[in-house]
Formats: C-alpha cells, sequence, structure tokens
C-alpha cells in the first residue's frame, strides 16, 4: 500500500470524525427548535462555506464553469436536490423507526450504493478481480458491522425507554417507515454520485492551473446547490408551521452551535473529496465507504465519551463491540483493495 493512499485514509479518517460528530452541537441548542437550527446549518454548510472555499483555493473558478458543458453542471446538481430530499426523509425516518434500526438501514444502503455504483459505472476498468472481491468482501463486512453496532444502539434504546414511549410496529405504521427508509438509504448518497460524475468540473479545474487536491472545491458549490433547495424549503415549511421565527431572535449562543454544526460538516465533505484524489481512480469509490465507517465509529465513540452508554446492558455492548470490530475489518479490506 503506498504512502498516497495511507494518506487518503488518514484524510479520510479526519473527515469521518468530523461527519461524525458535526451533529453533536444541536445538543447544546436551548432555545431554537430543529427547523431553527437546520436553516443556518443549511446556509452555512451548503451555500455560504462551499463557494467561499471554492473561490479561495480554485484558480479562475468562474472559467471553470463557463468552459465545461452544461450538463456538467446540471448531472451534480441534480443528484446533490436528490441527496437533499434523502435528508428530509432521513430526519423523518429516525424519528418513526429510532434511531439504531434508522441508521442501520439508512447508513447501511446508503454506503453499499454509495460505493459500489461509483466502482461499477465508472472505475470497473481499474480494478483487477482481486481487488474486487477485497472490495466486496470489504462492503458486506461493513454493512455487517453497521447493522450490529445499530442493533447494540437498539438494545440500548430499548432498555432506557419508558413504557409509555414505547409503540408498537403496528401504530407506527412500521411497513410504510421502513419502506421510506429504504428509499432514503437508496437516495442518500447521490451527494457522492454528484461529487463522482462530477469530475469534469475537477479536471477542468486542473487544466486552469489547480492542483488536483483544490480542484475538488470545484464540484461541491455546484453538488450542494441542489441539495440546498429541498432543505432550506422544508426548515421553511416548519418554521411557518411551528411559528418559530420568533426564536431566532431569542439565543445568539445557538446560532453559533448552528454555525459549527456547518463547519463541521463541510470540513468533512471537502476533507472527503481532496482524500478521494489521494485514493487513486477508485477514490470516490473506497473513500465513500470508508467515511461511512469512520463517520459511524466517530459518532459511536463520542457516545461512550458522553455516557450514552453508561447503563447498556452487556448485551447492547457485545454487540455494539462486535460492530466496531466488523468495520475495522472492512476499514483493512477496503483499504487494500484500493491499490
Amino acid at each position: 500500500m503506498s504512502g498516497r493512499v495511507l494518506q487518503g485514509i488518514g484524510v479520510t479518517m479526519v473527515a469521518g470524525l468530523m461527519a461524525g460528530n458535526c451533529m453533536l452541537p444541536m445538543k447544546f441548542a436551548r432555545r431554537w427548535k430543529w427547523e431553527n437550527v437546520w436553516l443556518v446549518f443549511s446556509i452555512v454548510s451548503l451555500l455560504l462555506l462551499p463557494w467561499a472555499l471554492a473561490f479561495a483555493l480554485v484558480n479562475r473558478l468562474p472559467g471553470v464553469y463557463s468552459a465545461v458543458p452544461v450538463t456538467a453542471i446540471y448531472i451534480p446538481v441534480i443528484f446533490g436536490a436528490g441527496w437533499g430530499v434523502a435528508q428530509i426523509l432521513f430526519g423523518i425516518s429516525v424519528r418513526r423507526l429510532g434511531m439504531s434500526v434508522g441508521y442501520a438501514v439508512i447508513v447501511g444502503l446508503g454506503a453499499v450504493f454509495g460505493t459500489l455504483v461509483p466502482l461499477f459505472v465508472g472505475q470497473r476498468k481499474f480494478v483487477s478481480y482481486a481487488a474486487l472481491v477485497e472490495i466486496l468482501a470489504g462492503v458486506l463486512v461493513m454493512v455487517l458491522g453497521i447493522a450490529l453496532t445499530a442493533w447494540g444502539g437498539q438494545v440500548r434504546e430499548r432498555a432506557s425507554r419508558s413504557p409509555e414511549f414505547t409503540r408498537t410496529p403496528q401504530q407506527q405504521g412500521y411497513l410504510a417507515a421502513v419502506l421510506l427508509a429504504v428509499l432514503c438509504g437508496i437516495m442518500a448518497p447521490m451527494l457522492n454520485y454528484a461529487f463522482a460524475f462530477g469530475q469534469k468540473l475537477a479536471s477542468t479545474a486542473v487544466q486552469l492551473g489547480s492542483s488536483p487536491e483544490a480542484a475538488a472545491y470545484a464540484v461541491w458549490p455546484v453538488a450542494l446547490l441542489g441539495g440546498l433547495i429541498p432543505n432550506l424549503a422544508y426548515s421553511v415549511y416548519l418554521l411557518q408551521k411551528n411559528r418559530s421565527w420568533a426564536a431566532f431572535a431569542e439565543s445568539g449562543s445557538d446560532g453559533a452551535w448552528a454555525a459549527l454544526m456547518g463547519i463541521l460538516w463541510i470540513g468533512a465533505i471537502t476533507l472527503y473529496g481532496v482524500a478521494s484524489v489521494y485514493l487513486g481512480p477508485l477514490g470516490t469509490a473506497i473513500g465513500w465507504g470508508l467515511l461511512q465507517i469512520f463517520m459511524i465509529m466517530a459518532a459511536t465513540v463520542s457516545g461512550l465519551l458522553t455516557a450514552e452508554w453508561k447503563n447498556a446492558s452487556g448485551k447492547a455492548i457485545a454487540r455494539m463491540s462486535t460492530g466496531m470490530a466488523a468495520l475495522i475489518g472492512a476499514t483493512v479490506l477496503l483499504s487494500v483493495g484500493s491499490h
């Protein structure tokens, strides 16, 4: 394994650490409702910072966009919009299924499709048969690890949930909720499709004088613009419905927490873009799988450090630990398959 690939894995690990903790600041928002936080988070992470980073790091950015065909612009925007819808469905699915089942279905499917679609659609010619076997084994072990980690979380949540809040699957419309989560899981990796199939922008940026690492920043403003629209629309809808506009004037510190969420999230996504360059021709396939693994591991470790697992049963901890071990194994398999 080359030093450049190891560097890519390290950068992806940092990105996963940031992504796994990007929602943590929401816990410290005291007066703002979810929609207040999400509106500021969306504006910071999907609009302001992507464009600021692109103008700062990409050489002749307006020239990049004017030099590419229209399809190089609207394909990432469309995929980004699909991902934006998935963001909304994610929140609805988690509310109806719970964190553990929702994460298992959505993140599991998102990791599989986000890894395999770029691999087979655009990168299959770069993969030997032996490497393909290693990658597919890594994806399988990754899904197993996600499922076990989520299962441990479900056992923990079930033990801590009050009886009056326990609902039967029939009461929750369980089948419909699962199908919604499946749809969300299929759409969730569209952000990676936007990046993977928006590489014409990056290659044009390189031609106009940007380094390959900096050129990745040319893709994100376009891809995330599509995701911005449904997130803004849903936030404004909830602000109107719940009459929560006035909360914006109640606590400036809540706005700072929301902005920090945006900084962590866009930092993770842009670092993933840089890591995909280091990981070579399979960067947008292998990198996406590694990002999901490191994100889940970071979120789980943060849960341990913030005492979320303090009163968990031995059964819950055993399943979570086994799932983490499987994710480490998946990291090794995907890393070996990347060269």
